[in-house]
């Protein structure tokens, strides 16, 4: 296991916890909005980092800037948007599960715009992996109003996972030339200019009311906000720098193990049959990413 391979395992490990804390903030906090006050928060944590261990500034060219602003606003401000609201809408678990759909999302568009191929075993591990979503994703809700809103939450969740997947592919090439830490900086503020654009966009203010405010707990925002965004984000881009797109995304898909479990324990999410045996096809497929 490389670098790249060990970061993108600890990128999921990150996401999972992340996850958690943003399930229970979520009962409180807009998802819209949230998601704006921990890349804020992020932004906070990125500045000191810059200084500490950031190093020069990358030499990037108007295009090279303009895609990785886009890639932050669209992985950050709609993607994450949209996924806490899924989250709101499924659960943790089922949630994680899901966002199994990332690797082949990665995959297809990093076969046609990065030129890159998988191993006959890896191919294997794609295919256990997604197995993994089929097998959760099934119908489970028996009332119509839970079916339309399991519909709706499905629908939400994939779109952000395309929207994840597309990002990352199109700051790809960038991201292997520059400096990590500016990347991470650069692709969030792009993020937190698009959350901006989007309230501007709908017509409402982006801070929380006073009633709002008073029933959040901020050392659990600030917990969320650096495990599960700046580590996280820390963690991902550097596997995707360090090794193959395809491959960093389906060691991502670690993500819904961590989750799953997790769940169940701070959450108190049920462990289904049918979870675990999604997890067991995500455990495979990862197996023969791992052994390729």
């Amino acid at each position: 296991m490389g670098l790249g391979e060990a970061l993108a395992i600890l990128s999921a490990l990150a996401w999972s916890a992340g996850v958690i804390i943003y399930k229970r903030l979520g009962e409180t906090i807009a998802p819209t909005r949230l998601n704006l006050m921990k890349n804020l928060i992020v932004l906070g944590f990125l500045l000191p980092s810059l200084a500490l261990i950031g190093g020069p500034p990358p030499q990037l060219g108007a295009a090279d800037l303009a895609i990785t602003l886009l890639s932050g606003m669209i992985g950050i401000a709609l993607a994450d948007s949209l996924y806490l609201t899924a989250l709101n809408r499924l659960g943790a678990a089922r949630m994680g599960i899901l966002g199994n759909f990332y690797s082949p999302f990665v995959i297809l568009l990093s076969f046609v715009f990065l030129g890159e191929r998988l191993q006959p075993l890896q191919m294997a591990g794609f295919v256990l992996v997604t197995s993994g979503v089929l097998v959760v994703g099934g119908r489970t809700a028996t009332e119509p109003a839970q079916r339309r809103e399991l519909r709706r939450g499905l629908l939400l969740g994939i779109g952000s996972i395309a929207l994840m997947a597309l990002a990352i592919v199109l700051v790809k090439r960038v991201l292997e030339t520059q400096p990590l830490i500016w990347m991470v900086a650069l692709r969030m503020a792009g993020g937190v200019g698009g959350l901006l654009l989007l309230f501007a966009l709908r017509r409402e203010a982006p801070w929380p009311r006073a009633e709002e405010r008073a029933r959040i707990r901020w050392p659990v925002v600030l917990l969320g906000a650096f495990v599960g965004q700046y580590l996280s984000m820390l963690f991902w881009l550097g596997g995707y720098k360090y090794t193959s797109a395809s491959v960093a995304a389906i060691l991502n898909e670690t993500t819904s193990i961590f989750i799953v479990i997790l769940a169940a324990i701070f959450l108190h999410e049920a462990l289904t049959r049918r979870k675990l045996l999604g997890v067991a096809l995500t455990i495979s497929g990862v197996a023969c990413m791992l052994l390729a």
